[in-house]
């Protein structure tokens, strides 16, 4: 049967529309298109842009002839997929290039292109915080119960790199815009289980090209805990019922730290069955029982995602799994790891476009262009920042969030043993308070040596890569990264403290065997981080061949999303086939 967009007769009765007995019957034909996987209907049906154009009314009427059909995908290629093809609809609180505030923005915007391109029909379903121009709106409208009261939701649509990507429109995220996560818990709570209850009805209601994604052969990828009740109002509302009995729900952790915690009362508002509400329960023995919708998401989905190997194993720990450990461990069969990927596009030293002008010269992955357009860049920086220009100086750098989680209060531990050396230090980032103010105090103590940025900059963020030998991220937990994938595309070696991705992707320098792409500590303490700056910077000044092998190595290194596209591929198919009720 069909992978593409295939409507079984067993599920008409779900439709809200439902077509007459003497209706006629109709066949609706996949146009051949070069990505495969777009539907449009034959000339005696509406187009697509009458269709647009005519409202709910017409894209009802539309449904209704389509029932009883079999959607059959193109026979001019064949797809990476084959008959693993499946209807992939990825859910979060934010996509790039629309909204991004940090690593989950960049996987929902990456992903679906990678796992399109293999031949599954892809959608993203997100808020619409802004109004995108890309987007445009379907006419078509629904409205949830929860939180005391019917709220209706509109859906906007764009297809862009082989995706459909669905926003979903309603006052509330307007109102945060840019500021994703602000706002009380239970505004939060709010948002996103409205999120949570749209992102499953845009599957039979949201008809992208031409005809909407259905039930069958449906697997629904909710991302950390703002989409967690995905895997739960799947199975609650729907499955319990026997309605979309051919969808599943993959949980993807990309930060266990937050769970979307809560009062036991506030369970209410999300409009839960009384014989789900014991999945949410969690007794903490600091804060006592409360309502965790991570907790609930991941004991009902089929399978569970973290972002990296080694971040896999640390949630099922004690000291990584955030209260959450035992279950996880009771489900471990359900959980795997896979590593993040980059955009190679975006991030690409080749053709990057933050390093064309200033001084800045793109380079290829060859000892002539580390000697050449790496060293140009660096030299670029130095005089951009004002720092001495100095090519023999190890120049090192630290791009990330300013809190406890990065580490960054390592760096400032360390400051006065690191900037007694001669060596240069380049930060850039924002977040907590005090520790921008360090980040300063470092620059006014050392002008010579240290420069700090304080907020965040894309064309920084590209030339520091594109500029720096080292790369330092301290991070005392880190599920996936991503800095240290980009630093060893573009030939800047990493510092890392061995944990989650970072322990996954950085392999160990070996100095007998000359193996390895950066340094590798184990435990958050500020000596051993000098140590492995250390041996990195000498290694630099007395290793220099070496030190170049590493960094040629490193930007060998695949971090595309293609393989981590298939790993997904895998869990899908694992899903599927998956009769797991929660």
């Amino acid at each position: 049967m069909s992978a593409w967009c295939r409507v079984a007769p067993r599920l008409e009765s779900f439709h809200t529309e439902r077509r007459s007995a003497s209706a006629p019957k109709s066949r609706i034909t996949a146009i051949g298109r070069t990505d495969n996987r777009r539907c449009r209907a034959p000339k005696q049906q509406l187009s697509i842009t009458k269709l647009w154009s005519t409202g709910v009314k017409s894209i009802r009427t539309t449904r209704q002839r389509a029932s009883h059909v079999d959607y059959s995908p193109p026979s001019t290629s064949a797809s990476l997929a084959g008959e693993n093809a499946t209807n992939v609809i990825l859910v979060g609180s934010e996509v790039a290039p629309w909204s991004k505030t940090g690593g989950l923005g960049d996987v929902m915007g990456s992903l679906p292109k990678a796992l399109a391109a293999r031949g599954h029909r892809v959608m993203v379903v997100a808020p619409r915080y802004r109004n995108y121009a890309e987007a445009f709106d379907t006419s078509i409208r629904k409205a949830f119960p929860i939180f005391g009261g019917d709220h209706e939701v509109g859906y906007f649509h764009a297809y862009l790199d082989g995706v459909d990507f669905v926003f979903v429109d309603h006052p509330s995220f307007h109102h945060v815009g840019d500021d994703i996560y602000s706002g009380d818990r239970a505004s939060q709570h709010f948002r996103f289980a409205l999120l949570s209850r749209a992102a499953l009805e845009a599957a039979w209601h949201v008809p992208c090209g031409g005809c909407p994604y259905g039930d069958h052969n449906t697997v629904f990828v909710a991302n950390d805990w703002q989409a967690a009740l995905v895997p739960v109002y799947l199975q609650a509302y729907y499955r319990d019922h026997g309605k979309m009995l051919g969808a599943r729900a993959i949980q993807v952790v990309h930060n266990m730290a937050h769970q979307g915690r809560g009062p036991a009362e506030e369970l209410d508002g999300l409009f839960i069955p009384d014989h789900y509400r014991g999945h949410f329960m969690l007794d903490d023995p600091i804060g006592g029982e409360h309502m965790n919708i991570l907790k609930a998401g991941l004991a009902v989905a089929h399978r569970i995602v973290a972002v990296s190997h080694g971040y896999a194993w640390e949630i099922q720990t004690d000291m990584g799994g955030w209260g959450l450990a035992p279950l996880l461990r009771d489900q471990s069969w359900k959980v795997r790891g896979i590593v993040n990927g980059i955009d190679y596009d975006e991030w690409n030293p080749e053709i990057d476009e933050h390093i064309q002008t200033d001084g800045y010269e793109t380079f290829t992955a060859s000892k002539e262009g580390l000697n050449g357009g790496k060293a140009a860049c660096k030299a670029a920086l130095q005089r951009e920042l004002g720092l001495p220009e100095n090519p023999d100086v190890p120049l090192m750098g630290f791009i990330g969030r300013l809190d406890a989680q990065k580490g960054c209060d390592q760096i400032f531990e360390a400051a006065g043993w690191l900037l007694s050396q001669d060596v240069q230090l380049v930060m850039l980032g924002t977040g907590r308070e005090d520790y921008e103010a360090s980040m300063r105090d470092m620059e006014n103590n050392h002008k010579d040596k240290c420069r700090a940025w304080v907020g965040f900059s894309v064309k920084m963020a590209h030339r520091i890569n594109a500029s720096c030998d080292i790369l330092l991220m301290p991070s005392r937990f880190e599920p996936c990264g991503l800095n240290q994938l980009y630093a060893m595309r573009y030939g800047t070696v990493p510092v890392v403290h061995a944990v989650g991705g970072l322990r996954d992707t950085v392999e160990p320098y070996n100095p007998y065997e000359n193996t390895g792409t950066g340094w590798n500590y184990e435990g958050a303490e500020t000596n051993n981080l000098i140590s492995a700056i250390n041996n990195a910077t000498n290694t630099y000044r007395q290793h220099y061949d070496a030190f170049q092998d590493m960094q040629l190595r490193g930007m060998a290194k695949d971090f595309t999303w293609n393989l981590a596209a298939e790993l997904y591929e895998k869990a899908i198919v694992d899903a599927k086939f998956d009769d797991y009720r929660g």
